[in-house]
């Protein structure tokens, strides 16, 4: 009886550890909306040269969207009413005057995951000096945390199986399980979510590696690419329709790194010819040396009266979520 008493007590104790754990983790677990800022600063900095600083820098228009959407959404807060649920932001920023000039970074000072940029200066010509040498820094910090969030997020609400990609493509990625097949044969892979205002869409395709280096400009090849797989699988509603790159806004090329292979990363609009439908896209063209191809992954939505910003930033999540096997 003594030892049964005791396996009892035992039992219960490793439950209140687990309990406990639990709590704390949830706890340390940061807060916010997906590409938004807590930005730390006085009245007198945020309505001044300081703020207007801050909002060229890090609410610059997106690249490759007709509508003017700003890269984040900048929350101002004054020092004294930062705490307790306002110190759990997924990316903070804090601004003040002080005796020395510094930049500081760190991760997880509050919760996790977290990044905090304090910047300090003399003087507001010091602080701009500071903003304007440290920005890059800082968006591509956040970038790289939004995109690793939208993946976690993505994780924990279920995922669409993988096996047709490993087949197909010899890769892995991580589409959230509200994605369906629009269309799939042996050469393409077309998932849609429907959303209240349209859909997002994810296109899984490969080339060889002269429809992307032939003799034409990149962009061009990667235009007539697009323009070639739009007219075969991309279709309106009405017969004659179908989806191409649009004209009358020339498409952002980068030439970039993926999982240490070359590709080259496309933003742009699309428009439906011969109809009235269009919206951005995301395209990546990925030298794939092991298969003699280029595979490409896009992402484009319709959704003509919401913000698509961070639709745009899902797609992106998922796009880079890919691993070559």
């Amino acid at each position: 009886m003594k030892r049964i008493k005791q396996t009892i007590l035992f039992v219960f104790v490793l439950c209140c550890i687990a309990c406990n754990g639990d709590k704390h983790e949830d706890a340390d677990a940061s807060k916010g909306n997906i590409n938004e800022i807590s930005i730390v600063i006085n009245d007198v900095l945020w309505n001044g040269e300081v703020g207007d600083s801050l909002r060229k820098k890090l609410a610059a228009p997106v690249d490759g969207l007709t509508q003017e959407e700003p890269l984040f959404t900048l929350n101002q807060l004054h020092d004294k009413t930062f705490d307790g649920s306002l110190k759990k932001g997924r990316n903070i920023i804090v601004i003040d005057k002080a005796a020395n000039n510094d930049f500081e970074f760190k991760r997880n000072s509050f919760c996790a995951p977290q990044n905090v940029f304090t910047i300090t200066g003399k003087s507001i010509d010091e602080i701009l000096e500071l903003i304007n040498m440290h920005s890059d820094e800082i968006i591509r910090t956040i970038k790289q945390t939004e995109i690793k969030e939208n993946q976690e997020r993505h994780i924990k609400a279920g995922l669409v199986s993988e096996e047709k990609f490993r087949k197909q493509y010899n890769i892995s990625i991580k589409i959230p399980s509200s994605y369906n097949y629009a269309l799939q044969n042996k050469e393409f892979l077309w998932l849609k979510k429907d959303i209240p205002s349209g859909n997002a869409n994810i296109l899984v395709y490969k080339v060889p590696y002269d429809v992307i280096e032939g003799n034409k400009t990149i962009v061009n090849n990667i235009i007539r690419m697009r323009d070639s797989i739009g007219r075969k699988y991309i279709h309106g509603q009405e017969q004659g329709t179908f989806m191409v790159t649009e004209e009358a806004y020339s498409p952002y090329i980068f030439m970039t790194s993926f999982n240490d292979k070359p590709s080259f990363e496309t933003r742009g609009n699309w428009e439906m010819e011969n109809d009235f439908m269009n919206g951005p896209f995301l395209n990546y063209a990925i030298r794939d040396d092991k298969h003699n191809c280029y595979l490409i992954i896009e992402g484009f939505i319709y959704s003509p009266s919401a913000p698509k910003r961070d639709l745009i930033i899902e797609l992106e999540s998922i796009i880079k979520s890919v691993k070559f096997l």
